[in-house]
Order: structure tokens, then C-alpha cells, then sequence
């Protein structure tokens, strides 16, 4: 609940009425709200119209790259096709109009700029701290309280585009999450005290980057495959170029630019909507029956 605007007597009035459904009240000032929904929504809106991008620039599906087989790429692209299957403007209102999501997107920019730097120039020694400095801001001890939400490639193996065997998959520097999680850590913020904005987008986004960053092996391999797995560069440079098309869109207030690049990549993706969605359903379904949580209404 947020009093903006209204009186005392009308707020209280507010409250009693939404009282009879005995759902949990969280009250917030607004600036608040804005911030805390800049991350839930729009930055980790951008990281999947990013991805999207950079598959389309690349000029190949992702289930067809053996980069991007397994668990967590499972919900990278099954959330990147939910959200381009949907109507663009519900996105770039959440991004425009909100000042703290352009701070934001444009921190998640310069976080992927910067660590590709740091990967291209194979400058692993300061490549390793700095994601290990911000993987410790977000998923230390300061966060060890909080309750995980446990999500594993061998939960999310099932929900695949793809046709390729696992074993035939190669390493991914998993640059959008190594850059989420320094985002965080650049701006200060603590998502696990956004869940209380939660979606189920954003639920499955700090799934698998907890699930990366707590899993000491993965997040290794990561780093390594970061720098010395060349073959993942090209993909990464896309990706680079996608967030930052997409930061300076949204910085620019720009609607009708950020329309045309939304349909530009829908229809590229289009033909496996209807899979997608039947994939992305029942692996929010089960996202949401694990954690005890309810999916939210106009949860993008």
C-alpha cells in the first residue's frame, strides 16, 4: 500500500476495505515502490530483451547453440520468449516512465561492458574478484538468513527447446547473471529485500543466479569459460550490444524506438511462441507449488 496523494481517512478506508481479502499488507513509501520495481521488473525485463537481441543479432536460435543447453539456459530463453510473445508497450512503460529503472538498466549496462572488458582482455585475476566481491555483497552472510529458492538444472532440465543432448553441451560465461548479480552489488541493493515486489519472472531470474553463485563448481566454470573459451565471444559481444541498445533506448524515453526493437526481435522468435509458453507455464507452475508462493496477475 502506498498513501500518495490521498488523505488519511481515504487511506485508512483503503485498508479496511482490502482487508477482507486477508492478504498480506506491505507498506511502502512510493519512491520506494519505484525502486524496488525497477528491479523486479524492469532491469531484469531488459537482461531478457537483451538476450532475445543478441540471439536474433547472432542470427541463430539459442536451443540450436550448445552454449545455451542445460537448466539455466532453459529459463533464459523460455522467459525471453514469454516476454517477446507479449505486447511491447507493457514493458517499455515499466522501463520509461519509472526514473529509477533508467538508473538502474543503465548500471546493468555498464556492469556487462565492464566485465566483458575484463574477460575479451583475459584479465581473469580481476575478473574472478570482482564477480566474487559482488557474489558475496548478494548471496554472503549478510543474506544467509534469507530462505533460497533452491532451483537446479536437474529441476529445470525438463523445460527445453532444445533437441540437443546435454552432453553434447559446451561452457557459457553467463554474462548476464555475473553482470545482475554487479549490478547489485554497484548500486547497493539487496534483491532478496525486493521479493516482497516479487514476480514470477523475477523469482526464476534470482533462482538461477543464486543457483550460479551458490554452486562454487558452476560458477568456476563460468569464469573460466568467461575467459578462456573463445568461442563464447561473439555471443557475449552481441549481448553487449544489446543491452546497451536497450539502455540507451530506455534513457532516451524513446517509445517508438523502443517498439521497433521489440517487434523487430518478436518476429524472429515467433514461430515457437505457443511452445514456449506451454514450456514457461508449467515451469512457473512448478517455481511457484516449490516455494510456496501464488503467481501474481500481470506478473510482466
Amino acid at each position: 500500500m502506498i498513501k500518495h496523494r490521498a488523505s488519511q481517512d481515504k487511506f485508512d478506508l483503503t485498508v479496511r476495505v482490502l482487508s477482507c481479502l486477508e492478504s498480506d499488507i506491505v507498506y511502502l513509501p512510493y519512491k520506494e515502490h519505484d525502486r524496488i520495481t525497477a528491479d523486479t521488473q524492469a532491469v531484469t525485463h531488459a537482461a531478457f530483451l537483451s538476450m532475445g537481441t543478441a540471439w536474433k543479432s547472432d542470427g541463430r536460435f539459442p536451443w540450436e547453440n550448445p552454449h545455451f543447453v542445460g537448466g539455466i539456459e532453459n529459463v533464459k530463453v523460455n522467459v525471453a520468449l514469454r516476454i517477446y510473445s507479449n505486447k511491447w508497450h507493457v514493458y517499455a512503460g515499466l522501463a520509461i516512465m519509472n526514473p529509477s529503472a533508467r538508473v538502474q538498466i543503465q548500471q546493468y549496462a555498464k556492469s556487462v561492458a565492464d566485465l566483458f572488458k575484463l574477460m575479451i582482455t583475459e584479465n581473469e585475476t580481476e575478473l574472478i574478484a570482482r564477480v566474487k566481491t559482488a557474489g558475496e555483497f548478494v548471496f554472503g552472510k549478510s543474506n544467509a538468513h534469507h530462505q533460497p529458492i533452491l532451483l537446479s538444472d536437474s529441476l529445470l532440465d525438463e523445460y527445453s527447446l532444445s533437441k540437443m543432448p546435454k552432453d553434447q553441451s559446451m561452457p557459457n560465461s553467463h554474462l548476464s547473471l555475473l553482470a545482475m548479480v554487479d549490478c547489485w552489488y554497484q548500486l547497493g541493493l539487496n534483491p532478496y529485500e525486493h521479493m516482497v515486489c516479487q514476480t514470477p519472472l523475477f523469482r526464476l531470474w534470482m533462482g538461477i543466479t543464486e543457483y550460479l553463485f551458490r554452486t562454487p563448481n558452476l560458477l568456476d566454470g563460468a569464469l573460466h569459460a568467461a575467459v578462456h573459451s573463445r568461442e563464447n565471444r561473439g555471443t557475449d559481444m552481441e549481448f553487449l550490444t544489446a543491452a546497451r541498445g536497450w539502455a540507451e533506448c530506455v534513457d532516451l524515453g524513446n517509445m517508438e524506438g523502443y517498439r521497433r526493437r521489440f517487434e523487430g526481435t518478436a518476429s524472429f522468435f515467433k514461430d515457437r511462441f505457443a511452445e514456449s509458453a506451454v514450456l514457461g507455464n508449467r515451469m512457473i507452475q512448478m517455481i511457484m507449488k516449490k516455494t510456496g508462493g501464488k503467481e501474481k496477475e500481470g506478473e510482466e
